[in-house]
């Protein structure tokens, strides 16, 4: 299996809490991440797929680029993530949840091609891969 990644860079802002705790309880969970602070995300999509024998590759890249700019890029970057796209309307805007939503938003679109991962890099030491729902 051949996997070609792509990789996006995106702005963006967010704060945690939960209204359902305490304000004890919500500095225990999330400590200064209670504040809005802002990530330089790194977004890493990977797509498998069979070889086109007339052009080598397994995607067209300008697509995919075309589809998570569009699906993706444009809603996340300069956002406020839990404020601006109404699908965290009680979520945490967690790396966990964001890589969830953005396979609903890119897997719909790739027609020929599988999403195979998506990786969100969130500071140097902290990503998370998705590899789709079960």
């Amino acid at each position: 299996m051949i996997v070609i990644n792509k990789v996006f860079h995106f702005c963006a802002a967010h704060k945690y809490g939960n209204s359902a705790l305490s304000e004890a309880e919500n500095q225990a969970a999330f400590g200064k991440d209670l504040r809005m602070h802002g990530h330089n995300y790194i977004l890493t999509i990977s797509v498998t797929g069979e070889v086109n024998p007339d052009t080598g590759f397994i995607v067209d890249l300008g697509r995919l680029k075309k589809v998570v700019n569009e699906q993706v890029i444009q809603y996340m970057d300069h956002s406020q993530i839990e404020v601006d796209i109404p699908w965290f309307k009680g979520k945490q805007p967690s790396t966990e949840n964001m890589v969830v939503w953005m396979w609903e938003q890119i897997s719909p679109h790739l027609e020929s091609n599988s999403l195979k991962r998506i990786r969100l890099q969130e500071t140097p030491t902290i990503y998370t891969d998705y590899h789709g729902p079960q």
